[in-house]
């Protein structure tokens, strides 16, 4: 790499491409995994049509389990890129710049692909912590930040493959410069710490979805333990703008062939099913718990819909999202899917979405509905 006299000159043995190869391993598969799980969290939460009345209730952790790495990987992303990042910076400092049409091309997908990993790992972890101060959503953003990460990933990688290639192995190409013992030996230390590192943020964060981890969540965003009932809440009743007169004259209506209306002694009155499912929130923190009440599928029978129906479901809620969900035909035929009225023993408090609310297995958090009031067929 040529350098003219007014620009510094990198000495360091470790801003080669073996050690940007070994790291750019680690932190591919960090992007994938992120990737992988980031699609099943978005089909979860907005189906496409072909997928009408196939989403999957099993397993009934699946979410949990998705999401849970999504938020995991990309933590653990941050180290990696930062020592990505590390490695190569020197060649920001090529000269000259630009030397041909080609080359411009490979530095304009590489700051695209830089760029977009860096803005989509900051939003990514303040989604963890519900604070959004950019104007333009959250989610919308993020999914489209995600694809341009892979489509800049993928011609950064068919423009760097023979390098790649060439140190893609741990003993390197004949005539390579890191062949000394010294390199070899500070490399290693290199990717010590950096496994160190990565292990570390992965242990105090993930506890929050790995119930094992759960005594060392001390950057997590979220204890799962900390909460009314022992369940973490994402919106209370006062922020969602329920008030005393909603609870008061509560009805739940239920649309079908044979509509009908049910006071709450009268939902109590229904036949009760216990499960245990786990409550899974798309900023990472999840927690089994034992939720009563009435099966979706004996509600929808009543109305008419012995096979069941595709659902919307309306939340008393006035303020903040989510305030109206849709459930496919797939939860609503489910056994496990339940109207709750019951958590760990006790009847809900009015932060966890007294007087009913939505419980399914597999299902994202923000789609369990709370103060749910009307239930209509699509």
């Amino acid at each position: 790499m040529r350098t003219p006299p007014f620009l510094p000159r990198f000495r360091g043995r470790l801003h080669d491409p073996r050690t940007a190869t070994a790291v750019g391993r680690w932190l591919g598969l960090a992007i994938l995994v992120c990737f992988v799980t980031g699609v099943t969290s978005h089909y979860l939460q907005e189906p496409p049509g072909w997928a009408a009345g196939h989403l999957p209730t099993r397993p009934v952790s699946g979410y949990r389990v998705t999401q849970g790495l999504h938020v995991i990987s990309g933590i653990a992303a941050v180290p990696l890129l930062l020592v990505k990042l590390w490695t190569v910076y020197p060649r920001l400092f090529e000269w000259p710049p630009i030397r041909s049409v080609a080359h411009a091309l490979e530095r304009l997908s590489i700051a695209v692909l830089v760029a977009a990993t860096l803005l989509e790992l900051f939003m990514g972890l303040l989604n963890t912590i519900q604070w959004y101060p950019w104007p333009f959503p959250f989610r919308a953003v993020h999914w489209a930040l995600a694809f341009v990460i892979v489509g800049a990933l993928l011609v950064h990688l068919a423009v760097k493959a023979p390098v790649i290639a060439a140190h893609w192995r741990r003993t390197p190409p004949p005539g390579a410069r890191d062949t000394a013992d010294a390199d070899r030996a500070e490399r290693r230390s290199l990717m010590l710490g950096l496994a160190a590192s990565v292990g570390a943020v992965t242990l105090v964060s993930a506890g929050q979805s790995v119930t094992p981890l759960r005594k060392l969540v001390l950057l997590a965003p979220r204890d799962p333990d900390v909460g009314p009932q022992g369940l973490p809440v994402n919106r209370t009743a006062r922020a969602a703008g329920i008030t005393r007169d909603d609870l008061d004259g509560w009805r739940l209506r239920v649309g079908g062939p044979h509509p009908y209306e049910l006071t709450l002694a009268e939902l109590r009155a229904m036949p009760q099913t216990r499960v245990e499912l786990p409550m899974a929130c798309v900023e990472g923190w999840s927690k089994s718990a034992h939720w009563e009440g009435v099966r979706i599928k004996d509600l929808l029978a009543r109305a008419g819909l012995p096979d069941g129906a595709s659902l919307r479901i309306v939340s008393m809620q006035r303020h903040g999202g989510y305030g109206v969900s849709e459930m496919d035909r797939a939860y609503t035929r489910d056994g496990l899917t339940l109207l709750a009225l019951r958590l760990n023993g006790e009847i809900l408090a009015p932060d966890h979405g007294y007087p009913a609310r939505i419980i399914a297995p597999n299902r994202p958090g923000v789609l369990q509905t709370k103060w749910v009031t009307r239930l209509e067929v699509l």
